[in-house]
């Protein structure tokens, strides 16, 4: 095989020099000033206090360790204090290492970085390491403190990057929202299971039961089998009528073939009903707040360049929210591995004398929302993509995993938004031969959320601008046979007017392509 046809993956390692976490050296600065001239705070958080010190870079303490309540006055105390010392020691240059401790390490990291300082963060678990070593059997936090500077100066205090508010916005979002939908699949379940009681059976009746609208109205309306039995059809079809509800009448044939043979309910069948009625109420609460944040979702990501991956069949709104307030700016990513190296997704190594296994498990140090967003978008790539449910099946008929298949066409995935979101075009690939219209899909999204059309057509607007001039004139085809259809409609003249903006802005911004030479 030719050096050619081999794709080998370029190792990143520097033999000369010992690894370290790119975002966390200090090394150079320290060169510059000096080490005796060279300043680090460490910080171990609590909720409503922190301790602190400040040391040089060979480790002699300068101000020992001190500890601080989490109120405006005294950080501002202790900012000045540092500020004295620096002065008092001669120190030139200074880093701030602050333990990650859930959220409460944040007051105590604005009011370093309002102050001008470089507030770094570093993990507990990296403090763990370096604190075993040298106090195995003693976790104080003045131990703690001693390994947050060794493992400063080893380079793993790291900076992060500071987000614009619209990226913070779409993490908090994303992350609501899926806590809603966990809790509402809870509350699903619960439901499900007191019906069974109450009604043994009944839901087994619907293919989707949360999807058919008399399902769950028939079943808190009547209570039981036998009140079934009772009404008949006439009674079902009346109960139905009256809640505005339409149906088929073999749907309540079908309920009612059920009810003439189904088991009887628990004693405590009422009391079961009155729960799922309450834990329905909950359920259908949290169904409307999720609409409204899907509806948010899509307005953040109209504004952010990750609305290109819209263009890929597969990818819906909340997918592609989900990535982005997840990934945050492309512009912290050099290259698509840095999207797939953040999200853990490569094998881990394992390594002594001539024992080598370099395909393990993919790594367990990772940032999980990350990874969980980019395996959710393998899902539905899988599922919804011709390309990749090829690649899928071909892969599973070879005898491969299917978790490792997941990862194969998470990482893809990765490739391609890193190409799309970076380079804001959409471009080429066998996963988008038959590529999806951008705001033709945002605008089926809003249609059946019930936007409001002053936040639809801000939405189309937004999303326009972070379409290449050569792709708004093919954006502009399905959003005219939209229009074409609402005016052959009764009553579609306020989304026609949203069309009629759109369309006239994107022939405005197109422009035409010079005839290539023979």
């Amino acid at each position: 095989m030719s050096s050619k046809g081999r794709r080998r993956r370029r190792s990143t390692r520097r033999p000369d020099v010992l690894q370290r976490k790119p975002r966390g050296v200090i090394s150079p600065r320290v060169q510059a000033v000096g080490p005796e001239h060279f300043g680090i705070v460490c910080v171990d958080c609590a909720k409503a206090r922190s301790k602190w010190m400040l040391a040089d870079y060979y480790g002699k303490v300068l101000i020992p360790p001190t500890v601080v309540a989490h109120t405006g006055t005294e950080l501002e105390a202790v900012v000045q204090r540092i500020c004295e010392a620096q002065a008092e020691y001669a120190l030139q240059d200074m880093v701030v290492s602050i333990e990650r401790t859930g959220r409460y390490h944040h007051p105590i990291r604005r009011a370093f970085l309002s102050a001008g300082y470089d507030a770094r963060i570093i993990h507990p678990f990296t403090v763990r390491q370096f604190r075993l070593p040298a106090d195995p059997g003693t976790k104080t936090d003045d131990t703690d403190l001693a390994a947050n500077h060794r493992a400063t100066v080893a380079g793993f205090a790291l900076s992060e990057a500071l987000n614009e508010p619209v990226w913070q916005q779409l993490q908090l979002l994303i992350r609501h929202r899926r806590d809603q939908v966990r809790k509402a699949s809870t509350l699903c379940c619960q439901i499900k299971e007191h019906l069974q009681e109450a009604m043994p059976g009944y839901a087994a009746l619907f293919s989707d039961f949360w999807k058919n609208k008399i399902a769950m109205k028939l079943a808190l309306h009547f209570g039981s089998s036998q009140a079934i039995v009772q009404a008949g059809l006439a009674g079902l079809a009346l109960a139905m009528h009256q809640q505005g509800l339409r149906f088929q009448q073999r749907t309540l044939q079908g309920i009612l073939g059920w009810a003439a043979h189904a088991a009887p309910g628990d004693p405590g069948a009422p009391w079961h009903i009155r729960i799922a009625t309450a834990l329905e109420e909950d359920r259908a609460s949290k169904g409307q707040l999720i609409q409204c944040l899907e509806r948010q979702i899509a307005q953040c990501l109209a504004t952010t360049p990750y609305v290109l991956l819209l263009s890929i069949p597969g990818i819906n709104v909340v997918c592609a929210g989900d990535f982005a307030g997840e990934a945050g700016p492309i512009r912290n990513y050099p290259t698509a591995r840095g999207i797939t190296g953040r999200a853990g997704l490569y094998p881990s190594r394992y390594q002594s004398d001539a024992v080598d296994r370099p395909d393990g498990a993919i790594v367990k140090c990772s940032n999980r929302s990350l990874r969980f967003a980019i395996l959710q978008a393998a899902d539905c790539l899988v599922n919804s993509n011709h390309h990749f449910g090829s690649l899928a099946k071909g892969w599973r008929d070879q005898g491969a995993d299917p978790r490792m298949v997941r990862v194969r066409v998470g990482c893809r995935f990765a490739r391609i938004a890193f190409q799309l979101v970076a380079g804001r075009k959409v471009f080429r690939h066998p996963a988008m031969r038959d590529r999806s219209y951008i705001l033709d899909k945002l605008l089926r999204f809003h249609m059946e959320h019930g936007t409001p059309g002053d936040q639809v057509q801000a939405d189309l607007q937004a999303a326009r601008r972070w379409l290449a001039p050569a792709d708004q004139r093919d954006e502009a085809v399905p959003l005219q046979q939209q229009l074409d259809k609402r005016k052959r409609g009764r009553s579609a003249q306020p989304l026609g007017q949203i069309l009629s903006v759109v369309l006239a802005e994107l022939r405005a911004g197109t422009v035409q392509s010079e005839p290539s030479g023979m």
